[in-house]
């Protein structure tokens, strides 16, 4: 039964996106608004003459970026793996690439299958920020204790209910009711309590990186955490109050939330 069905949809594919989300109004299906999720759906359908709906391992954010974001969709149509990677990309914008586009077994799916995600949050810390780097980092040049913010940094590794660092999706209610149950992401499925394996500041020159890697995570949560480490930086809070921070569950005790520009979606694991 599995293989006949299998077989009328035809071949399950994974793809890995790179993208530039400055002018997109994030990964989901908008009316009447540029997304990623749209535009690969309207570049699929250009190429093979089938609509399809990608789902993605999570929804970035308007202005959001990523490096690796990862894709699933069935097609009837066959086609060589290398073929659908040249043509999706002659046909999208060049600010989307297709970095790979491969078959891939029956129970795969880009969100329901990812085990681990990581993001990296840049800040640019010279005076003037360069015109090629202004759309990809968070320009701030106030004065930072960096030694303060990795101290803050390494008290939300584990597990923790991380409702502090929640924002209020407002189309959370819509997709809940509505017409597509796969569009929701890992902060719909229940409850705000998330595990961080890692989670660290790196400089590099007039660049400050944070890096945090773990099993999900909230709407606007990485973007809120640095508006919080960033906070503890310039002694606008302890480091230690994160921990009363986490066991307040309310979103109005941790800071404010970080440019979306500064955020990527580094990797995505299976």
């Amino acid at each position: 039964m599995t293989a006949n069905l299998n077989a009328q949809l035809g071949s399950n594919w994974k793809l890995t996106l790179a993208y530039d989300g400055t002018d997109f109004y994030g990964w989901q299906v908008q009316p009447n608004r540029v997304t990623i999720q749209g535009t690969l759906a309207d570049t699929i359908e250009s190429v093979m003459g089938e609509r399809v709906l990608p789902q993605g391992s999570g929804r970035t954010d308007a202005g959001v970026h990523a490096r690796e974001q990862v894709a699933s969709f069935w097609l009837q149509a066959g086609i060589p793996e290398a073929n659908l990677q040249r043509a999706l990309n002659r046909k999208l914008p060049e600010s989307v690439r297709v970095l790979s586009a491969e078959r891939i077994n029956a129970e795969f799916h880009a969100r329901h299958s990812a085990k681990a995600k990581t993001y990296a949050y840049r800040l640019w810390r010279a005076e003037i920020c360069p015109p090629w780097e202004a759309r990809y980092a968070w320009a701030l040049n106030w004065p930072l204790e960096t030694e303060r913010m990795q101290q803050a940094a390494r008290l939300v590794v584990g597990t923790h209910d991380f409702s502090s660092f929640a924002a209020t999706d407002p189309d959370l209610a819509a997709r809940r009711a509505g017409d597509n149950p796969d569009n929701r992401d890992d902060e719909d499925r229940g409850g705000n309590v998330r595990t961080i394996f890692e989670s660290e500041w790196q400089q590099s020159g007039d660049l400050l990186a944070y890096r945090v890697r773990g099993d999900g995570f909230l709407h606007h949560m990485v973007r809120n955490l640095v508006g919080t480490f960033v906070d503890v930086g310039r002694r606008a809070m302890e480091a230690e109050e994160l921990v009363r921070i986490l066991s307040a569950r309310n979103r109005r005790e941790a800071g404010p939330t970080a440019p979306a520009r500064g955020l990527f979606l580094h990797r995505v694991e299976y």
